[in-house]
């Protein structure tokens, strides 16, 4: 019996033992920070080939400097393994905070998963992660963007206009939000002549329109889901002598001289400076301890030469 009783205490103590170790973990884990002066940031970008994503940069940098973090930016340059690869040395490096603009929000989903096991902090920027716990997820409304885009056409056009659709990189949050909102409006008052991608590129852009362009005599329009392959699409336009109105989304510097000078006819403007700055406003919080919103949004506007 004595044996029974002494068996018995030793696992309770091996039990306890245990119970301490994860606890000791889990604290570790959730370590608050009362200054964020020397504070690592890690920065995952989707490409830094798109102004807008520069400026967002730029937003997370500026704001950082001002709190005394020290960021960290890779550029995943649109390649979904090597931006994988870039948050796994960024993991090593025992980053505090991290922010990731995904290049694909399903194949991102992996690498956010193994910052959950690391216990850093993930912060998705401008599109989301499919999988994964995520602290906050800032951007634009893209949905209400997307409805925007098409509002705009039929008010432009009138209902049943033919129009086009450039869709962004496959996979991508922004995309299939983007998308969802466009054909929200446009399913019922235009007519969607095709949807194809040309991947958020500017050449790809112009290379798809040109294609468009020779099997569709009577497009009036042309929605592209960002700035850069609206841009590549007026290209395509100009160049067939054709009279095609474009709207884009974004509102990058080239964009906006494109208003100007009327070649573009519309943007979608998101401010990807202040989604950045937000981002580092949303990493203070969470490693002060504090709570912060599942979905911070951005507001956009629609910027015409009118």
């Amino acid at each position: 019996m004595k044996k029974i009783v002494s068996i018995i205490m030793v696992l309770s103590l091996m039990v306890l033992a245990a119970c301490s170790m994860d606890s000791g973990l889990t604290d570790d884990k959730k370590e608050k920070k009362d200054s964020m002066k020397g504070v690592k940031v890690g920065v995952s970008i989707s490409t830094l080939n798109n102004p807008f994503f520069v400026s967002l940069k730029d937003g997370i940098e500026k704001e950082a400097e001002e709190k005394g973090m020290k960021v960290t930016v890779v550029d995943a340059q649109d390649d979904t393994a090597k931006q994988i690869s870039g948050i796994e040395d960024l993991i090593l490096q025992k980053v505090d905070v991290l922010l990731v603009n995904p290049t694909d929000s399903a194949a991102i989903s992996s690498a956010v998963k193994d910052a959950n096991d690391a216990g850093i902090p993930v912060i998705t920027i401008d599109r989301s992660s499919d999988e994964g716990d995520i602290e906050t997820f800032i951007a634009s409304d893209n949905v209400a963007g997307g409805e925007m885009a098409a509002e705009y056409l039929v008010k432009e056009l009138g209902e049943k206009a033919k129009v086009v659709e450039l869709e962004g990189v496959s996979g991508a949050s922004a995309t299939r939000e983007r998308g969802k909102g466009f054909h929200n409006i446009a399913d019922k008052q235009l007519e969607v002549l095709t949807s194809q991608t040309a991947e958020f590129d500017r050449t790809k852009g112009l290379n798809v329109m040109e294609n468009i362009l020779q099997g569709n005599k009577d497009i009036q329009a042309v929605f592209a889901h960002n700035d850069e392959m609206a841009l590549g699409a007026i290209e395509a336009i100009k160049a067939a002598g054709k009279d095609i109105i474009v709207v884009g989304f974004d509102g990058n510097d080239d964009a906006l001289k494109a208003v100007e000078n009327g070649e573009l006819k519309a943007t979608i403007a998101q401010q990807p400076a202040l989604i950045g700055e937000e981002a580092v406003n949303a990493a203070e919080k969470i490693l002060k301890g504090d709570k912060v919103d599942d979905t911070i949004s951005v507001p956009l506007k629609l910027v015409t030469k009118e």
